[in-house]
C-alpha cells in the first residue's frame, strides 16, 4: 500500500461495527467515522461499540458520531443534553485511547443557521477532543456563513458536499471553502467512490475524503459489511 505522505489525501471510511474498523485499518485508511444506524445517516454508537473499536485499532483515527436520532438537525433541549453527555463520555474514553479520537456532530436552528449555542456546548464538553461538524452544514441556508461561524466556534473540520447532493456537484463550493485562509479543514463527502476520487481532487483542492465502503454481507441476511477492496481502491486513488 502506498504510504501516506504530506502531499497525499487522507481517507476516512464510514463504519458501523468493529469488523469495519479492522478492515479499514488493514487496507490503509487513515481514519474511520463510527456510527450506528447508517440507514438514518448515522447516529451515536453505544459505549460498548466505541470501547471495542478503540481496543482493536492501533493506527487509524476514530471519529465518533454524536447524533441522538435520524431526521433533521434541529434539536430540543432534552436532545441537546443527551448530545452533551455523549460528548463527555467519548472524551473520557479518548483519554486512554491509543489512537486519535474525535467527535462528529452538528445542529441547526429552525431558520437553517448553525445552532451556535448547541455546537459551543458540545465543543466545550468534548475538550480537548476535536469536533467535526457533519453534513448538516449542507442543509444550512447559507453555506459560507455557516462555515465562517464554525471557525469561530473552534470546530476542527467540516464534512460537506459543498451544499450539493454530491461532492462532485458541489466541487466549486468545496474549492472555495478549502481556499479560505482560516477555518476548519474541509472533508469532502457525499457520493464519493474510488472511481471518482481523482476527478473530485482535480476540481477541488481538498486534502481529506470521506466515503462508505460497504457491500452485502456474506451471511446473506441483507446486512452490509465494510468491503476491503473498496477501501483499498479508495486509498490507492487518493494516494495516486
Amino acid at each position: 500500500m502506498p504510504p501516506h505522505t504530506a502531499s497525499s489525501v487522507l481517507v476516512e471510511i464510514v463504519i458501523d461495527d468493529v469488523e469495519g474498523a479492522v478492515v479499514a485499518e488493514r487496507e490503509g485508511a487513515d481514519r474511520v467515522e463510527l456510527c450506528a444506524d447508517l440507514g438514518q445517516g448515522g447516529t451515536t454508537p453505544s459505549i460498548g461499540m466505541i470501547r471495542q473499536v478503540l481496543a482493536r485499532v492501533a493506527r487509524v483515527g476514530v471519529q465518533v458520531m454524536v447524533r441522538p436520532r435520524g431526521g433533521d438537525f434541529v434539536y430540543d433541549e432534552d436532545e441537546v443534553a443527551v448530545m452533551v453527555e455523549d460528548a463527555r463520555a467519548i472524551r473520557d474514553l479518548a483519554a486512554s485511547a491509543r489512537v486519535r479520537v474525535g467527535i462528529v456532530t452538528g445542529a441547526l436552528t429552525a431558520e437553517g443557521a448553525v445552532d451556535e449555542q448547541t455546537v459551543a456546548r458540545i465543543v466545550q464538553a468534548a475538550q480537548p477532543v476535536p469536533v467535526t461538524f457533519h453534513k448538516a452544514i449542507d442543509d444550512a441556508a447559507d453555506l459560507d456563513a455557516a462555515y465562517a461561524g464554525l471557525a469561530r466556534l473552534g470546530v476542527e473540520r467540516v464534512l460537506t458536499s459543498g451544499g450539493a447532493p454530491t461532492a462532485a456537484q458541489g466541487a466549486d463550493a468545496l474549492a472555495r471553502l478549502a481556499a479560505a485562509p482560516f477555518g476548519p479543514a474541509v472533508l469532502a463527502g457525499g457520493g464519493v467512490r474510488p472511481h471518482n476520487v481523482g476527478a473530485l481532487l482535480a476540481s477541488a483542492p481538498v486534502r481529506e475524503v470521506h466515503l462508505r465502503a460497504q457491500s452485502p454481507s456474506l451471511r446473506g441476511d441483507g446486512t452490509l459489511r465494510t468491503d476491503p477492496e473498496t477501501v483499498r481502491a479508495a486509498v490507492e486513488a487518493a494516494r495516486s
